[in-house]
């Protein structure tokens, strides 16, 4: 994510009403109130917009939270109507919009008004005692204990672990792949994605970061789906040529969780037609074998038979 080059001189004043740990900040003092500032303690970024239901309800929110750390934690309130260069080049595309900034690099954000309990989950995971941190092998430690985590069923833990990377290593790609693959896990499409956003364009093609880019473009792809599991079977069942209501069946089912039943729909589709809508059958296996990784089981199963089905 490119940051703002800004001077250093700050003359912003604290929100009305809001503590001295809360301020708004504009074009010129954004270095100084966000980059700068967050060189000495973690400062969260809020881009609201006047007109904007959902941040009239968490700015208060946030506002308390951070009040409750004691200076512990800033938060620089950014109106995106009268800071549009901010916005672009942060590349803000909805508000609410929260980034935490860590030694002048974003380490978290999320998107869209969230529960109090949340809030105060995000501001925690600011706070840390600063022990311990720093190094390839910590990293290393750090993550691989994540990962145990995340496959344990310990979301909440294994988040913790991820975000405990990104503050000592902003932008880190595989702590920021494996924070997005939480948030996925807990259904916060849109808190992934703000994470992604973490990542530094050099490393935008690491394996973990585009393993966790495809399963978010395959959630997408599964909330356009239309209709049941179900319906959408029943219709294929009665018209085995019907592709686009396979197709649209293999997104119910990989929705659902039954990833290995899509994969069956998407293949019977390339055996059918192969060149049914632009190759999208096959395009979407690809898509789900960059999800699920190049090692895993089943995309090495289903490699096999889809080059079966295409050079046979």
């Amino acid at each position: 994510m490119a940051l703002i080059g800004l001077g250093k001189t700050s003359t912003a004043k604290p929100a009305e009403g809001a503590s001295p740990h809360i301020k708004d900040a504009t074009l010129a003092t954004f270095a100084a109130d966000v980059l700068e500032a967050s060189r000495q303690v973690p400062v969260i970024v809020d881009f609201w917009a006047p007109w904007c239901g959902p941040c009239k309800q968490l700015g208060p929110a946030l506002e308390k939270a951070v009040n409750e750390t004691k200076g512990a934690v800033k938060l620089v309130k950014v109106n995106v109507d009268e800071n549009q260069e901010i916005a672009r080049q942060l590349r803000i595309q909805s508000v609410p919009t929260v980034y935490a900034f860590r030694d002048g690099q974003p380490v978290d954000g999320f998107m869209g008004a969230i529960p109090d309990s949340q809030i105060k989950q995000f501001v925690q995971m600011l706070l840390g005692d600063g022990q311990g941190h720093g190094g390839a092998d910590h990293a290393a430690e750090v993550l691989a204990a994540a990962d145990k985590m995340f496959e344990a069923g310990n979301i909440g833990e294994a988040a913790q672990a991820f975000a405990h990377v990104l503050q000592d290593e902003p932008g880190h790609p595989k702590a920021a792949a494996g924070l997005a693959r939480c948030y996925l896990r807990s259904g916060d499409l849109e808190r992934a994605k703000t994470t992604l956003q973490l990542v530094r364009p050099d490393d935008a093609n690491d394996e973990a970061v585009r393993a966790v880019q495809a399963e978010v473009k395959l959630r997408e792809s599964a909330k356009a789906a239309a209709g049941s599991a179900e319906a959408l079977a029943a219709k294929v069942a009665a018209d085995p040529n019907d592709h686009q209501t396979r197709y649209d069946l293999a997104l119910a089912l990989d929705a659902k969780g039954d990833r290995d039943a899509a994969i069956d729909a998407l293949l019977e589709i390339v055996k059918r037609d192969r060149k049914w809508n632009d190759e999208a059958a096959r395009k979407h296996l690809v898509t789900l074998f960059e999800a699920m990784g190049p090692t895993d089981p089943r995309t090495v199963a289903a490699r096999r038979r889809l080059s079966t089905i295409l050079f046979s």
